[in-house]
């Protein structure tokens, strides 16, 4: 199982569609606090979220709290981590994994990330770009670890559900 944990989000549209990649592809969500938005039906209607009733979504009021509820493993995603995500070791698919990213306007602090220092990863980019917006850096190593387990319980071969299997043979 994987685990998508968002320390202290800030944009409650980037946490929108995390919630939407995390229905897509079964993951769970923990949110740890203070978030930079409430919680709550209106601001998630107004995301556009429509399937946080398909996600788990946990809430916590700090870092300990989390760290002491689920030991990991941990995948730390930081522009500061000296290896590339892809090279996290995310295949077991019975393992529960957990995805770790900073808030938009910081981070991971320090002293979260320093006693895990083998643990941290990055997402390559140009030098010259500071980080990739979070939805997307979710995404990305989201996808990357459902890659190295072989998409479990992820359609790859059934027919599209909204147009039909045959929708690209047919004429318009």
């Amino acid at each position: 199982m994987i685990h998508i944990v968002l320390y202290q989000p800030e944009i409650p549209q980037n946490t929108g569609n995390i919630i939407r990649s995390c229905a897509a592809t079964g993951a769970e969500l923990h949110l740890i606090e203070p978030l930079g938005f409430r919680l709550d039906a209106k601001t998630l209607k107004r995301t556009s979220v429509q399937h946080v009733e398909d996600v788990g979504v946990s809430v916590y009021p700090d870092w300990d709290s989390f760290r002491h509820t689920h030991p990991g493993p941990w995948v730390f995603l930081t522009r500061y981590g000296k290896k590339s995500h892809d090279q996290a070791r995310m295949s077991d698919p019975h393992a529960h994994i957990y995805l770790i990213f900073g808030k938009e306007s910081t981070g991971i602090p320090k002293s979260i990330l320093r006693p895990h220092l083998d643990q941290c990863y990055r997402i390559p980019m140009k030098s010259s770009m500071r980080s990739l917006n979070l939805a997307n850096a979710v995404a990305i190593v989201l996808y990357e670890a459902l890659r190295q387990q072989h998409f479990p319980e992820l359609s790859l071969t059934e027919p599209e559900i909204q147009k039909g299997a045959d929708w690209l043979s047919q004429d318009d």
